[in-house]
């Protein structure tokens, strides 16, 4: 979760995305602990992170609408989102969902950009990940923003 969150931190600052990031999760008993972890990572890069009202797990199409809700008449400052979910994965294993700024998924081109730093960041060791808390528990993370509505 440390490698995966750092190589999307670069990847926005590769293609100045730079609004806020609309992170969502879902109910799957990894996908708490795996927010917390992307939530340390994109906060120690200075990211404004945007979450659910009361921490509520949160659907892919909200996490869509909002990113599309707020880029709507903007050219910059544009925001993006994860979804952390195993979604098509087995049970096991977690999952990020990385949407861009056009509200859908990433296509194959930018996971396999991220893909590739995560694994060059987990060969060295996590060494140039950047962490508020980094397996060091302390106050929980601040939030910057409940934006996202999980109301239908």
């Amino acid at each position: 979760m440390l490698a995966i969150s750092e190589a999307i931190c670069r990847y926005r600052r590769r293609q100045g995305i730079d609004g806020p990031l609309f992170l969502g999760f879902d109910t799957h008993a990894l996908s708490r602990p795996a927010t917390t972890t992307a939530v340390e990572v994109l906060a120690a890069n200075g990211i404004d992170i945007m979450l659910a009202e009361h921490d509520a797990y949160t659907p892919t199409p909200a996490v869509s609408h909002a990113i599309l809700s707020y880029n709507r008449g903007r050219s910059t400052g544009l925001a993006d989102g994860i979804v952390v979910t195993p979604s098509h994965n087995p049970p096991d294993n977690g999952g990020f969902k990385y949407n861009p700024p056009t509200g859908g998924p990433a296509d194959s081109g930018v996971t396999s950009w991220i893909e590739a730093r995560a694994n060059e960041l987990m060969e060295r060791g996590l060494e140039g990940v950047n962490a508020s808390h980094t397996r060091r528990r302390c106050a929980p993370p601040r939030r910057t923003g409940t934006t996202i509505s999980t109301r239908t």
